[in-house]
């Protein structure tokens, strides 16, 4: 039993190592352009709504109020999810310097020029 045990410790050691030395795709901004530029297929828009609400989402989720002042702000009634996917297509198009840039944080530099929050 313990040379069992044994065993499955060094697999599963060596699987780690081994995920360890995988690299991670991240997306590009050229990548999520290309997938939510219109007209888009139904799983291309579907990918592209949920890439870049999970992104916004995250935000709010990870961002202390207390630590962190907020710098999104979505006044209400917000707007439509597509005219805002849109901008953001158009706004990459025209920054060519960001294309190899992680999505992410492109798009969260777009939110933050589209939606800054007032100064105080």
């Amino acid at each position: 039993m313990k040379k069992v045990l044994a065993v499955l410790i060094a697999i599963c050691a060596f699987s780690g190592l081994a995920q360890a030395q995988e690299k991670v795709k991240v997306l590009s901004t050229q990548e999520l352009v290309t997938v939510c530029k219109l007209p888009a297929s139904p799983e291309s828009r579907s990918f592209c709504v949920g890439y870049t609400t999970a992104i916004y989402d995250t935000y709010l989720a990870t961002r202390h109020p207390q630590r962190a002042k907020p710098f999104i702000c979505v006044k209400q009634p917000a707007p439509n999810r597509d005219d805002v996917i849109g901008d953001f297509v158009k706004f990459a198009q025209v920054a060519p310097q960001l294309a190899n840039e992680p999505a992410a944080g492109t798009f969260l530099g777009f939110l933050a020029m589209r939606f800054p929050c007032a100064r105080k």
